[in-house]
């Protein structure tokens, strides 16, 4: 699976370079100790505010026109669904987006922006996906999952690509964990590359699910999760993901940051960069925050997943 995956990346790359940004490494002395380099990679800035439009894309354009013209639907909480939305405005073709009612609504206005089609249901991730996979079964229409997909992670994998190739001697990459998606496709990519770098997942107190589940070896999930800064992570995965074992296999090890920590990431990031992230990005930059000395004299890169955090938000925050 991670070989064919890493063959896939490829392919990605070369399918979606026309559409995508590759989006700068930015160096950021504040955070470096011990001679190190610290380097986010900023997907915040990637075409609508997040690394999903990659694996979206990814996804729609290797299918043909006779497999999308049965429509498309997927579930997201909105960054997957702008990215699946802007890659039907692309390749062309119907597409249903499935949200939860709790959806970040400048997220939801965003979508209104394009030609599809928007229902809701469920105050839960995961409920919202399972819900979207039985109607997508029923209409007949073909189910992309926003990281249950070889596709998806293989566009997402394409982060680490650049990564690997703008600093070759990384010693250790962090990034934000939900379904899992993001984490899998650069794990694949740079194990086989360079194995010696780490690969270090990074999650919210609040929603800890695929670190639970790999340290117990099943699938985890909570039937009432708590509420995370971290909304486009939050919800946790499907039983039987991929991405489950690929994360077991592949993430060297996994860090949790409190939703206060998530805060201050985001306000240190406005305050010394005068860059606006999303929760999401905040985890894997709280992550190292408060685990610099373990990551003192190496060189990082911290991907910045995103920047659609909702106005109110960030204010309440600042």
């Amino acid at each position: 699976m991670v070989q064919d995956l890493h063959d896939e990346i490829a392919r990605a790359a070369d399918r979606i370079a026309p559409f995508i940004l590759r989006t700068p490494l930015l160096r950021s002395p504040y955070l470096e100790d011990g001679g190190g380099q610290v380097h986010l990679k900023l997907e915040s800035e990637q075409h609508t505010g997040s690394f999903k439009a990659r694996g979206a894309l990814n996804k729609v354009l290797s299918m043909s026109a006779a497999g999308r013209s049965n429509g498309l639907l997927t579930a997201s909480t909105g960054n997957h669904a702008q990215g699946f939305a802007r890659a039907l405005d692309i390749a062309g073709g119907r597409g249903l987006i499935c949200l939860p009612e709790n959806a970040q609504p400048s997220k939801v206005e965003a979508l209104r922006h394009f030609d599809v089609e928007l229902a809701f249901h469920g105050n839960d991730c995961l409920e919202t996906e399972l819900y979207a996979k039985r109607v997508a079964e029923e209409r007949g229409m073909t189910w992309v999952s926003p990281y249950n997909d070889p596709q998806v992670i293989a566009g997402q994998g394409t982060v680490g690509k650049e990564i690997l190739e703008d600093l070759p001697q990384v010693d250790a990459i962090l990034a934000t964990v939900g379904g899992g998606g993001l984490i899998s496709g650069i794990a694949c990519w740079v194990k086989a590359e360079r194995p010696q770098t780490e690969i270090i997942g990074c999650l919210p107190e609040n929603a800890p699910e695929m670190c639970l589940s790999v340290q117990r070896g099943e699938h985890v999930a909570f039937d009432d999760p708590p509420e995370t800064l971290s909304d486009g992570s939050a919800g946790g995965f499907e039983p039987g993901s991929i991405t489950f074992p690929i994360c077991r296999d592949t993430v060297d090890d996994f860090l949790l940051v409190s939703e206060a920590e998530i805060a201050a990431a985001i306000r240190w990031m406005v305050e010394k960069h005068h860059k606006i992230i999303e929760g999401a990005a905040g985890v894997a930059l709280a992550a190292l925050m408060k685990n610099r000395q373990r990551f003192a004299g190496k060189t990082v890169a911290v991907v910045i997943c995103g920047a659609n955090i909702a106005p109110e938000k960030l204010r309440a925050i600042l």
